[in-house]
Formats: C-alpha cells, structure tokens, sequence
C-alpha cells in the first residue's frame, strides 16, 4: 500500500472531485462517492491492497494528516 503521495495532481484532482459533487443532493453524492470506491478498487485489483487500505482509512487521523499507523 502507498502511503506518501502518489498523485500527480492532487490539487486538480481534489478540484474535479468537488466539481462532481457540486448540486448533488447528500443521497446522490454518497452514491457518487460509492460509484467511485468501486471504480478505483477495480482498478487497483489487489484483494490485500484493498484490505490494508480499508484498514488505513478506519483508523483515527493521526497528527499530521496521516492515516497509517506510527
């Protein structure tokens, strides 16, 4: 699992991010956000990947904005 930045623009990224969400009703971004969970774990394919990042992101934020364990 990566765990330093690995986009090449994370800003813009995060840009087109809330450009999709905009005028989406709570109900129709949650689905949105579902959608594109279930697109970007097809494309990382790796079942242990998976895991370990869904059991990155259950953890409290830690100082500095990180999300893996100390």
């Amino acid at each position: 699992m990566k765990t330093s930045l690995n986009l090449q623009d994370a800003d813009g990224f995060y840009e087109q991010l809330l450009d999709a969400h905009a005028g989406l009703s709570r109900e129709q971004s949650e689905l949105l956000n579902a959608r594109l969970i279930l697109l970007l774990a097809n494309q990382v394919g790796d079942a242990r990947v998976l895991r370990d990042c869904l059991a990155a992101a259950a953890l409290p934020p830690q100082p500095g904005g990180s999300t893996t364990p100390a």
